[in-house]
């Protein structure tokens, strides 16, 4: 049955996290072209097309992706590890993650979103972008932290 769950969970993990992270990363760059003609969503409908797209795989994604903590947790107690300070850790870091998308990327991918669907010219707001670029690059360096927690599991007979 562990194998089952940590199968279950690995997969959730590629299936829902991957497709955030690359998305969310896309973000920043394609409303930068989105807005680079000045007159956002009339001037560069298919631009502004591909940020809706990004920012709608990013929203359904993080939903998904709530069954790899469901799944990580099944597993953890299968394995007797939910005391283990690596999965703690982890944990902390999972929870900061979905933060930072929650909390700093979503609500920024929408404001820029809204922006370039206003009927106002859209200037590529740089520092705005930036700042979003910044935040998902933080939320990527989490997800890349956790991966490597539950690869390495320190304190583990399998770990390095």
């Amino acid at each position: 049955m562990t194998k089952i769950l940590l199968s279950l969970h690995v997969l959730a993990a590629l299936v829902a996290i991957g497709p955030v992270t690359v998305a969310a990363s896309m973000f920043p760059p394609a409303v930068r072209r989105a807005g680079a003609s000045g007159h956002g969503a009339a001037g560069r409908p298919e631009a502004v097309g591909t940020v809706r797209l990004l920012h709608r795989i990013c929203r359904v994604y993080a939903g998904v992706g709530t069954a790899v903590p469901v799944f990580g947790f099944a597993t953890a107690s299968a394995m007797g590890v939910l005391g283990d300070g690596w999965l703690l850790t982890s944990v902390a870091l999972t929870a900061a993650a979905t933060g930072v998308l929650v909390v700093l990327v979503l609500p920024r991918q929408d404001a820029l979103l809204t922006a370039l669907d206003g009927a106002e010219p859209v200037a590529t707001d740089r520092a705005a972008t930036s700042r979003l670029a910044m935040f998902t690059g933080l939320f990527n360096l989490l997800w890349a932290t956790v991966t490597v927690l539950m690869i390495v599991r320190p304190g583990s007979s399998t770990g390095a």
